[in-house]
């Protein structure tokens, strides 16, 4: 179980990683006016989100075998388990928005994108105090 825990970190660190820098580059689309520049954001975070999305899949896979292996057990897994969805439900909304770029269909200011680009950092703060902590 020590291999699976080990691997779930490092695809989860590796996930959340591209959660951090995807809503950064839509920061700089969101203010970006020369078509050169914004084709090569667009392509950034087009294979920025399509290389997260990969490893969103091991991480919520090793994660389930964790949880089969070790039950279900605690209002702390609950509420993990909850933050869980919100973050693949945020993964998700990136994928929406980026579409938005692509068909130039923004209409969001790079301010708003500054304050969704904090979403990930509480998410996993909030989940690390869970595992850890183990609060209630």
């Amino acid at each position: 179980m020590l291999w699976i825990k080990a691997f779930h970190i490092v695809f989860v660190a590796s996930w959340f990683a591209g959660l951090f820098y995807l809503p950064r580059i839509f920061v700089n689309l969101a203010q970006e006016t020369e078509t050169v520049a914004t084709a090569r954001l667009l392509l950034m975070a087009r294979k920025l989100y399509r290389f997260t999305s990969m490893l969103m899949i091991p991480a919520v896979v090793l994660g389930v075998w964790l949880w089969l292996g070790y039950g279900f057990k605690g209002g702390w897994l609950h509420a993990k388990l909850a933050l869980v969805m919100l973050a693949i439900g945020y993964h998700h909304a990136c994928g929406s928005l980026l579409r938005k770029f692509e068909n130039g269909a923004n209409r969001r200011a790079h301010t708003w994108y500054r304050w969704f680009n904090e979403v990930p950092v509480l998410l996993l703060v909030a989940i690390t105090i869970l595992v850890v902590v183990k609060p209630f």
